[in-house]
């Protein structure tokens, strides 16, 4: 049995955080990742197989034998799902989580979005709530994570952005030949547009390079490591103390607590080839950083005698209101050659509909994307009038590709309690560990939201003078994806959460979830700069509070 000041479960875009602000304080800690640490090789780059499009599989993890879920549709039938399928809503596992692979759009939520439910009232049968936080309160961790992290953008550029105290470290990228074209579009429709922020290296930083624009940021590795995660900057930070200890391929069983209830540790599983060892750690404080998903299903198979639900779930909360994006896609072909093989995949940005808007709750941003995949283009973005297979197909590829454009942004979810997480009375996974359960369906209202920002998404394309204009209307369905969220929301009151404003859990002093699990609601924007922030926010207050550690 080991001994720590604090165990850290998950080393993703919150887990290496918390790791790196605790171990920096004198802490020792543990950090554990069920995932690899993968090698830009290791990742590849293969087309066919990646997180965004995983027709045989994907790059990031998890494995895909040995770790299925549970999906209930809405005709209440149970499907089996692997990693790489459809409905698993998957996130990466390995080192870094999902920053390894991620497309890095570095967005603060806006101050509307903390308090939802104050501003348009709460839709029958949503969980639409307030936030326990303001905007104000996370501006000072939403600069560290910038400026930690490394974003790169334009302080100046969004009128609709809440106010802060300092610029990005970085400027922002270079335009590309599709930026200043959609730009006037926006300009024409009165809606003011703006480079996308990047958690990118625009010029050196950090002492790595500068983006080589590639195309292949989301799903992908950097080649030259100029995406910044967690990978590259606080987790060999935390290493670099001398005081955690990373452990990859480690699965954790379940959270420990005494006869008294009381948390303890943590006990896990590490596979080393064909074995599977049981490892027992014990420290003052436990930090579940594995994503809304996975951390809900951890504390769910923590249940004992003294919590019978699992730790924090006392009034059913642990689980409830999975969220992420919805994300209305308007596909356009333009009247001339666009594609000038510069990366990242989107460039301009307008955030005039993430509130405001007549008749809707919230709302979000608008992006364009032009590098799109060839295949992921021909798999699932083609008109639906065109065959998938022949000469004819082959000959609007080679005619269309460099003319393909399309417009698409997150939804501002309304959380439903019925979309939730649970544990599956009779699935396990490799290491015998009940498996994750996914059921229920966002609010409708999300839907009618979605197709409000689809009908925008359009008017930017014929603005931008496409010559055709195609999409495939939003579905009531369960959402969770890479932007999963919810699943443990903050708040003061017990009954209707599951921890504090700092991601303590209630009724425990030293057990804290830290991760988008904490969200309340998810905005209108890609979610990780809001992941990182709460994880400074909540990983300072952890080492004030239980000082004493190192």
């Amino acid at each position: 049995m080991q001994t720590y000041d604090a165990v850290v479960v998950g080393a993703g875009a919150a887990g290496g955080i918390v790791a790196a602000v605790l171990a920096e304080a004198g802490w020792r800690v543990l950090l554990l990742e069920r995932g690899p640490a993968l090698t830009f090789e290791d990742v590849g780059r293969d087309h066919l197989r990646n997180q965004r499009i995983s027709l045989y599989g994907h790059n990031a993890g998890p494995d895909s034998e040995g770790n299925p879920r549970v999906l209930v549709d809405p005709d209440g039938r149970e499907i089996l799902v692997r990693p790489h399928e459809g409905g698993y809503h998957n996130n990466a596992a390995c080192v870094g989580g999902g920053t390894r692979v991620y497309l890095a759009q570095a967005w603060r939520f806006m101050e509307q979005d903390f308090r939802m439910a104050s501003l348009y009232g709460v839709p029958e049968g949503s969980s639409l709530a307030d936030w326990p936080i303001t905007y104000a309160d996370l501006e000072p961790y939403y600069e560290r994570a910038e400026w930690e992290i490394g974003v790169c953008g334009d302080a100046e550029a969004n009128p609709y952005q809440a106010p802060r105290r300092r610029p990005y470290p970085m400027p922002p990228l270079p335009p590309g030949r599709l930026y200043t074209r959609m730009l006037r579009a926006l300009d024409t429709l009165g809606w003011h547009g703006f480079p996308v922020p990047f958690a990118i290296n625009s010029v050196p930083y950090q002492g790595r390079p500068a983006c080589v624009r590639c195309t292949h940021c989301v799903g992908f590795a950097c080649p030259v490591d100029a995406k910044n995660g967690t990978h590259n900057t606080m987790i060999p930070r935390a290493l670099a103390t001398g005081l955690c200890t990373l452990v990859s391929r480690a699965v954790a069983e379940r959270v420990d607590v005494n006869g008294r209830g009381d948390v303890i540790g943590v006990t896990y599983l590490v596979e080393e080839g064909s074995t599977i060892r049981r490892e027992v750690a014990r420290a003052r404080v436990v930090v579940v950083s594995c994503g809304a998903i996975e951390s809900a299903r951890l504390l769910l198979n923590s249940a004992c005698d003294r919590h019978p639900r699992g730790p924090g779930n006392a009034h059913d909360q642990v689980g409830r209101h999975l969220q992420g994006h919805y994300y209305p896609c308007a596909c356009g072909i333009l009247d001339e050659e666009i594609y000038d093989g510069l990366g990242p995949n989107a460039a301009t940005a307008t955030c005039r509909f993430n509130h405001g808007n007549p008749g809707i709750t919230g709302g979000g941003m608008l992006a364009d994307e032009v590098a799109t995949l060839p295949i992921l283009l021909w798999k699932s973005l083609l008109p639906p009038d065109l065959p998938r297979w022949g000469m004819v197909s082959k000959r609007w590829m080679r005619e269309n590709y460099r003319r393909f454009v399309r417009v698409m942004g997150p939804v501002q979810e309304i959380p439903s309690p019925e979309a939730r997480v649970t544990v599956d009375p009779r699935v396990r996974d490799r290491y015998g560990l009940p498996v994750a359960r996914l059921s229920g369906t966002t609010h409708p209202e999300t839907v009618r939201v979605a197709h409000f920002l689809l009908e925008r998404a359009q008017e930017w394309l014929r603005a931008a003078g496409a010559v055709r204009i195609w999409s495939v209307p939003p579905r009531l369905g369960l959402s969770g994806g890479q932007h999963q969220a919810g699943t443990c929301r903050m708040g003061h009151d017990p009954r209707t959460s599951v921890t504090d404003p700092y991601g303590r859990v209630h009724a425990h002093d030293n057990l804290y979830v830290v991760d988008a699990s904490l969200h309340v609601t998810n905005g209108g924007f890609n979610p990780v700069l809001t992941v990182m922030a709460l994880a400074f926010r909540c990983a300072e207050r952890i080492a004030r509070d239980h000082r004493g550690g190192g």
